[in-house]
């Protein structure tokens, strides 16, 4: 039956990403959507400056969409807005001190914690 098991070569990652997941939710860290994760991972592990009309544009999401999901990461503490100071209209999207904290401890779920120690982060 063409179509009803996975090809071996997909099985393996896949089942490390399963086990993964599994961890994450048995650990009692707050559910975060795949968006709400992916948007997590951009801010952290790519260069910024990153703006919500950015980050909406790279997700191919609208910016109501983002900006739902940097609500919802804010009140986690994981990434906050920071205002230009030098053109007050542009709005950044600021690393957290939680929100590196947050991905380290993810990252020993995947068995290798993400390359986010030399990132800035805003106190």
């Amino acid at each position: 039956m063409h179509g009803t098991h996975i090809a071996p070569a997909a099985e393996r990652p896949l089942s490390h990403w399963m086990g993964a997941l599994v961890d994450y939710v048995r650990s009692g860290e707050p559910d975060l959507t795949n968006r709400q994760m992916a948007l997590l991972l951009i801010v952290y592990l790519e260069d910024g400056p990153h703006t919500v009309r950015g980050l909406a544009r790279g997700l191919n999401v609208s910016k109501p969409v983002v900006t739902r999901a940097l609500n919802r990461l804010g009140s986690l503490g994981y990434l906050r807005r920071e205002r230009d100071e030098s053109d007050r209209r542009n709005i950044y999207v600021a690393r957290t001190v939680e929100g590196a904290n947050f991905l380290e401890e993810f990252g020993q779920f995947l068995g290798a914690a993400p390359d986010i120690a030399g990132k800035r982060v805003s106190a």
